[in-house]
């Protein structure tokens, strides 16, 4: 358990659905997803056409600078060291380098679907051991023709236009635009400047499979650790955890091994699970943060994502799944799970403020 609580202070969001986190948590609470026909670059050629991308063609950097402002305006600081999260090629590093120069940067994470997860997770470690008052983490992923190929040439994506998790039926993913930044800080720094605090990120937990390029240990024992990893630091148990935002994207084999994880750390009865992945998109290497967003807003609201995309019961996902909404609940702690290709694994814990 850390000796130093971290604090959410300010949340900026683009998403599909717009700006702010209002919008992105009353699609996730409905269970209303965000995907439409790709018009920002050419698809004629695609298998998958569909993606959960905002209207017109925003710009990285711009999208970067917004979230960046409206988090720190939310929580009262002028700024503070900065965690990136994003593609590692050179166009998105050019189009990022606007957002180094304005808001400097400490480190950049890339080429990882828990690229943000990690971010969190050494910004929070930063501030818990009071090397650091306050972090910005941010990340950005805007729907784009070469990661589009690509997933589609290697048959990820959902040839039937929806996200399905943890459902019979499941045929894969569909990405999403997401853009966000997170101010992490000292909850005792906070209060005492008279912030509000959103929520505590009360634990973190990463760790790796070891197992496979691509596919994820069939187990889920690497997802496990990294939970227990989380609860640990939090000084919780299993049974205090009232919701989980999975990772699940509706991938069969990533799916049934997520939750294989879930029934190895809570047993045969997990808490409520839904994986806003379902209304938003897979945003890649800011999936994690733009989760997390959505889990701390959750927490505040009492509206938990809904599992949007089911088609039936999946007999190897045996869960109790969120499958209408809006689902009222008061959990007090929440984890947002991300898992990446090679086996990378991220648990972030949140509390309700």
């Amino acid at each position: 358990m850390t000796g130093v609580r971290v604090a959410v202070t300010g949340l900026g969001v683009r998403s599909a659905f717009g700006a702010g986190v209002g919008p992105l948590l009353a699609a996730t609470s409905h269970g209303k997803p965000g995907f439409g026909p790709v018009d920002r670059f050419d698809v004629t050629h695609r298998q998958a056409r569909r993606a959960a991308a905002a209207p017109g063609s925003p710009v990285l950097d711009a999208a970067l600078s917004a979230v960046l402002t409206e988090a720190t305006d939310q929580a009262g600081v002028p700024g503070g060291p900065l965690l990136l999260a994003r593609h590692g090629d050179p166009v998105t590093a050019a189009a990022c380098a606007p957002v180094h120069e304005r808001w400097g940067s400490g480190r950049v994470y890339t080429g990882a679907c828990v690229a943000a997860g990690s971010a969190v997770a050494d910004a929070a470690a930063l501030i818990a051991a009071g090397r650091q008052d306050r972090v910005l983490v941010a990340a950005g992923y805007l729907v784009e023709p070469d990661t589009f190929a690509v997933f589609d040439a290697g048959r990820a994506l959902a040839r039937d236009g929806e996200a399905r998790p943890f459902s019979a039926g499941r045929s894969g993913l569909l990405l999403g635009d997401g853009v966000v930044a997170v101010v992490l800080e000292s909850e005792a720094v906070a209060l005492r400047r008279g912030a509000e605090v959103l929520a505590v990120l009360a634990g973190w937990g990463r760790a790796g499979d070891g197992y496979h390029v691509c596919r994820p240990a069939p187990d889920g024992s690497g997802l496990a650790r990294a939970i227990r990893a989380a609860l640990g630091r939090a000084g919780l148990t299993p049974d205090q955890i009232g919701y989980v935002n999975a990772n699940a994207t509706g991938s069969p084999l990533a799916d049934q091994a997520e939750v294989r994880a879930l029934h190895t750390v809570f047993g045969a009865d997990p808490p409520p699970v839904s994986s806003s992945k379902s209304v938003h998109g897979h945003a890649l290497e800011a999936s994690a943060l733009l989760e997390l967003a959505v889990t701390v807003e959750s927490l505040r609201t009492g509206l938990l994502p809904v599992n949007a995309g089911w088609l039936g019961p999946d007999p190897d996902c045996a869960l109790d799944l969120v499958l209408s909404g809006p689902h009222r609940a008061e959990p007090r702690h929440a984890l947002s799970l991300n898992s990446a290709f090679g086996g990378a694994n991220t648990a972030l814990l949140v509390a309700a403020a």
